[in-house]
C-alpha cells in the first residue's frame, strides 16, 4: 500500500515537472529575471565593512575575501561588477528597491534582515569569518540568482 502511494506521489510530480517544463517555466527561477539580467552585464553589489572580510583600500574600493569571492561569482557569469558602499539598512532598502543585486559583509545566518532580503546560506568557511556563518543577501524569491551563487560559494568555500 506504502509503496503504491510512493510511485503515484513520485507519477505525478513528474506530471507535474514535465508540464511545467513544456509551458517553459523552470525551476528555480527568478520572477524579476536577476541572474538572466546580471549575467553578461553588471552586477550591482552593495558592501558593508567588516574586519577580516571586507574593507576599503585606499582607493575606496572594497577588499578582502568577501569582494574577492564576489568578483570571482561575477566572472564566472561574465558581469563586470558595481560596487556601493553604505550601512546595512541603506543596501537593504536599495535591495528591496530593486538597486542593487547582491549585499556582502559580516552578515550571519543569525541576521534580522530574514524579511527584508533573501540569503545564501552560511558559510563558515570564508577567510576571515572566525568561526561566523556568514551569508550573502540576494533580492527575496530571486532563486536561481541565488541557487548559482552558493554553488558557486559550495566550490570555493564549502558549506
Amino acid at each position: 500500500m506504502r509503496t503504491t502511494r510512493s510511485l503515484l506521489a513520485a507519477a505525478a510530480t513528474l506530471a507535474l515537472a514535465g508540464g511545467l517544463a513544456g509551458c517553459g517555466l523552470t525551476v528555480p527561477s527568478d520572477p524579476d529575471g536577476t541572474l538572466e539580467r546580471v549575467t553578461g552585464g553588471e552586477l550591482r553589489v552593495g558592501w558593508s565593512a567588516d574586519p577580516g572580510l571586507i574593507a576599503a583600500d585606499d582607493d575606496g574600493e572594497p577588499t578582502g575575501s568577501l569582494p574577492d569571492l564576489v568578483d570571482g561569482f561575477a566572472d564566472g557569469i561574465d558581469a563586470d561588477v558595481e560596487w556601493t558602499e553604505a550601512s546595512e539598512e541603506t543596501l537593504v532598502g536599495m535591495l528591496e528597491r530593486g538597486d542593487l543585486d547582491l549585499i556582502a559583509g559580516g552578515m550571519t545566518d543569525a541576521t534580522l534582515w530574514v524579511d527584508k532580503a533573501g540569503m545564501t546560506r552560511g558559510f563558515p568557511g570564508i577567510d576571515g569569518a572566525d568561526g561566523r556563518s556568514i551569508v550573502l543577501f540576494v533580492p527575496l524569491g530571486e532563486n536561481a540568482f541565488l541557487s548559482a551563487l552558493e554553488r558557486y560559494l559550495d566550490q570555493e568555500v564549502g558549506s
